[in-house]
């Protein structure tokens, strides 16, 4: 819980960052967000595969 945590802090920060330099972010949001959501489905499939092979 600790990381998920930090990285939110860490990303709001980098947020306001950018927003106060009027600074766009390097990747669209839609994508970076659809990104993220691929690493975490993939991250949690090799987890069930695993479990089922058990």
């Amino acid at each position: 819980m600790k990381a998920y945590l930090i990285s939110l802090a860490v990303g709001t920060l980098v947020g306001v960052i950018y927003g106060l330099l009027r600074v766009k972010s390097p990747a669209p949001p839609t994508v970076a967000l659809v990104g993220l959501f691929g690493m975490l489905a993939g991250e949690q499939l090799v987890a069930l595969i695993r479990a089922m092979l058990r």
